[in-house]
């Protein structure tokens, strides 16, 4: 990463400027994870990068858009985002672990990046929560 941007500290915080959005928590913990995600898929094997890094990879992206997304949308709207949102960082923690149990990423890595999603997994399901119970949905064969 350093390449990409010579001037940059790592882990430091992008200057304050008037456009500088202010995060939701949710979106802070997930960028956070996908940074340290992104530092960890740099490293892999070149057999696992470019399929299985690459998946997972994308996975956090969209898990980040699907957030997103939500965050902008009317309360009535949201719901089938955060359900999306759930099911990718469910799918991503899932190979994620195939990654680790092939050994092409070292349990320390792992660790670090399970603790996290874990944590974004319980704010989703949170979230998801919440919308059911103040906007919950009737299917067609109920009454």
């Amino acid at each position: 990463m350093d390449k990409l941007n010579p001037g940059h500290e790592p882990n430091t915080p992008p200057p304050p400027t008037i456009f500088q959005p202010r995060l939701l928590p949710l979106l802070q913990k997930l960028k956070s994870a996908y940074l340290s995600w992104f530092s960890y898929y740099q490293t892999l094997p070149k057999t696992t990068r470019y399929s299985l890094g690459q998946r997972i990879d994308t996975l956090f992206i969209e898990t980040i858009e699907s957030v997103t997304t939500a965050s902008f949308l009317p309360k009535e709207e949201k719901r089938p985002y955060v359900s999306l949102a759930i099911r990718k960082l469910d799918t991503a923690k899932i190979l994620l672990m195939v990654l680790w149990e092939t050994k092409a990423l070292p349990t320390k890595q792992y660790a670090a990046l399970s603790a996290p999603l874990d944590e974004i997994g319980k704010m989703l399901g949170g979230w998801q929560g919440q919308l059911t119970k103040t906007h919950p949905t009737t299917r067609p064969d109920e009454k």
